[in-house]
């Protein structure tokens, strides 16, 4: 993610990837089991059902789609028939629907549905942008199900929200989808064209600076941006309050743990928030994200959020050719008023709700340009891809840097005070 700081045109803070991780089942359906073993419905009318409305999205047949909805359930027959038109842009290369299991929350009773059969089912919604995703990507429904004189229906998708199950919010949920490609961009947005058109433009000046910076092998050059209306919509799209993003800039999602079969990465943006900042800003925005989804591959759970962030960081800024103390006016102020960190950023420092936020993401931002410097650009990204497949990062520096844990603190520390004081 990328916080805005109000006192600069720039953003200091990136994408805390492995931060998210507890958002990315909801968003993505990624990275975790189905809830429970459940059972699977013995009537495979409802995974035909639910095969029957896959292929009215595939083939832009809105009747056959609405057909699957429960004549009675009137509110969300509606909601359905703006679903299905505001993905008519969306340029999908495939569609399609996997019941996970039935029973998959409480239903509460209701009124007047004698003779019917009600149920409740976990689904899982995988599809693919053509040109941009060589797999799925998943996210998790919720639905309720009506059997009407032997016909299966989906009749709701809120149901589960009573049980502690919600389903996915995708952008097409939150209104028309406006589609602008890019030369290495695919921007799926509810804003006006012309903005969509800005992303797509900072997004396509990103990509070559970040294939010159990590290279072109494992992953497309290419970076899909979604871009809600509103925060409340992003809020949506992230499964998490809206409040704890509102000086967040931009967020990259996607699945963690160097699966090369994971889906692409999406960077979702928060207009207020990008709004507020200068042209420069906005492309040192877009080219952290970029850079995240260059090196997600190389990402795991054991690369140190300093390192990802700081790396992000790094690329950004790199050709910028702006002083440190610009770049990292918190950390600054804290070393003129002679309070210099005593360890590397942790993970903590790195939660949008930090205080210490800013300062996190600058002093990554220093360690990894300090290896830069001192040693050499493709040293930082081979210690990169090496504290993402090793868990002793003492090891990795000892191997890379030939400095421990201990030694590479207090030379960046040193630095810091020489870079900012």
């Amino acid at each position: 993610m990328t916080a805005v700081d109000p006192r600069r045109p720039t953003a200091g803070a990136v994408t805390a990837v492995l931060a998210l991780i507890g958002l990315l089942a909801a968003l993505t359906g990624c990275g975790g089991a189905p809830h429970g073993a459940g059972r699977a419905t013995a009537d495979p009318a409802v995974q035909q059902l639910l095969d029957r409305r896959a292929a009215a999205v595939r083939l832009h047949d809105q009747q056959a789609f609405l057909a699957g909805v429960d004549p009675q359930a009137t509110r969300f027959l509606a909601a359905q028939r703006r679903m299905f038109g505001n993905l008519a842009q969306v340029p999908l290369a495939d569609w399609s629907y996997r019941l996970v299991r039935t029973d998959a929350f409480p239903l509460p009773p209701e009124a007047g549905t004698e003779g019917t059969r009600r149920t409740a089912a976990e689904v899982q919604l995988r599809y693919r942008l053509s040109g941009y995703d060589a797999e799925p990507v998943v996210s998790t429904s919720y639905l309720t199900l009506t059997e009407r004189a032997g016909r299966w229906y989906v009749a709701a998708d809120d149901e589960g929200a009573s049980a502690g199950r919600r389903s996915a919010v995708q952008l097409w949920d939150q209104g028309k989808v406006t589609v602008v490609r890019g030369a290495h961009s695919l921007v799926l947005g509810l804003g006006d064209a012309r903005t969509l058109r800005g992303y797509a433009a900072d997004a396509d000046l990103a990509v070559p600076q970040v294939q010159h910076a990590w290279g072109r092998a494992g992953w497309p050059g290419s970076v899909v941006i979604e871009a809600p209306g509103t925060l409340d919509q992003l809020g949506a799209l992230l499964a998490a309050d809206p409040a704890d993003y509102k000086g967040i800039a931009a967020v990259t999602t996607g699945e963690l743990g160097g699966s090369p079969k994971a889906p692409a990465d999406r960077v979702l943006v928060n207009p207020a928030a990008f709004g507020q900042l200068s042209a420069f800003g906005r492309q040192v925005v877009l080219t952290h994200e970029t850079t995240h989804v260059a090196t997600r591959l190389a990402t795991s759970t054991r690369t140190p959020l300093w390192l990802s962030e700081g790396f992000a960081d790094w690329v950004a800024y790199r050709e910028s050719g702006r002083p440190a103390p610009e770049i990292a006016p918190e950390l600054a102020k804290d070393v003129a008023a002679g309070h210099v960190p005593a360890a590397l950023p942790a993970a903590a420092d790195f939660r949008p709700t930090s205080t210490d936020l800013a300062q996190a993401y600058e002093g990554g931002w220093l360690a990894c340009r300090m290896i830069a410097d001192q040693w050499s650009p493709a040293t930082l990204t081979a210690l990169y891809r090496a504290a993402g497949a090793d868990a002793d990062l003492d090891a990795v520096l000892r191997a890379g840097l030939h400095l421990s844990l201990a030694d590479f603190t207090l030379r960046w520390r040193e630095y810091v005070k020489q870079e900012l004081g």
